[in-house]
């Protein structure tokens, strides 16, 4: 996050197209990546001179019809366009409500009634607020399972658990982003964001790629030392009374290999400690 956040976001979406993805004829040699600026501006219908000053940090207030303009220039999907306009800071305040880090006494309760699934909670920066037993055991191969994307990136262990490392590091990079819109002033996500650009070479690349989606709905292809590959789903919650707060399900198909792995984990995981770094309390370790 740098103090030009909208220009480096409008830059790596502009690197991405090029004058045939958007109709435009190309003459020449092309000395930067992807469109010109006056090729975006020419799509959006402004000023080439208005459009660089947005890039340079100069103009700070663009109206909703310009952004939308742009995105539609940039090809921008729902949530890069979302993220534009809070990058642009015109939603409403209350989109920037500082996260809750404590995890309430009845969502910890609702966690442990998934005795049968994986179930956690995250703040935007992908802490680990709180898990349930299942949760704790599927973790349990890293060394402390606080924060996802640390584990993913700088612990040893998430090259074997996640068995598409790439994909998995693309989504966690993708969901910071986000969360940069959404609380932009976060004291816990700059400190994230500075310690693993400082540190992985992978994540920084990612990082300045400028690709933003969030937790919906998707598949994981994880490996368990314990029990083998497993195939699972997973589904996220916005907590409504706890602003920043996600509940995540992970699932299973009934019946399936990866069924009866998790239910493996679980018996294993009720004979001895699973060792993760995730206090009962709803707080990430240090």
């Amino acid at each position: 996050m740098t103090g030009n956040a909208l220009g480096g976001f409008l830059r790596a979406h502009r690197a991405r197209l090029q004058p045939d993805d958007v109709g435009l004829a190309s003459y020449g040699p092309r000395r930067v990546a992807g469109l010109r600026r006056e090729e975006v501006a020419v799509l959006a219908g402004m000023n080439s001179d208005y459009y660089a000053r947005l890039e340079q940090g100069r103009e700070q207030s663009p109206s909703p019809q310009i952004l939308e303009a742009i995105s539609t220039a940039l090809r921008m999907d729902h949530e890069a366009r979302d993220h534009l306009f809070r990058l642009a800071g015109t939603l409403p305040d209350g989109q920037h409500t500082r996260p809750r880090e404590t995890v309430s006494p009845v969502l910890r309760q609702l966690l442990d009634g998934y005795a049968n699934t994986p179930a956690f909670v995250l703040n935007p920066a992908l802490d680990l607020l709180a898990a349930n037993s299942l949760a704790d055991a599927l973790f349990s191969p890293f060394e402390k399972a606080d924060n996802l994307a640390r584990m993913t990136f700088l612990d040893p262990a998430g090259r074997v658990f996640y068995a598409q490392w790439r994909r998995a590091a693309e989504a966690v990079v993708a969901a910071l982003r986000q969360s940069t819109g959404l609380v932009p002033h976060y004291p816990r996500l700059r400190e994230l964001v500075r310690l693993l650009t400082g540190t992985s070479e992978e994540f920084a690349a990612l990082w300045s790629a400028h690709t933003v989606y969030g937790k919906t709905l998707d598949a994981k292809a994880l490996v368990h030392p314990d029990v083998g590959a497993l195939s699972l789903t997973y589904q996220s919650f916005d907590v409504r009374g706890a602003p920043g707060q996600q509940v995540v399900i992970y699932h299973a198909e009934p019946g399936s290999p990866s069924s009866h792995a998790l239910s493996l984990l679980g018996s294993l995981n009720a004979t001895g400690p699973t060792g993760t770094g995730v206090h009962r309390d709803g707080r990430a370790g240090a």
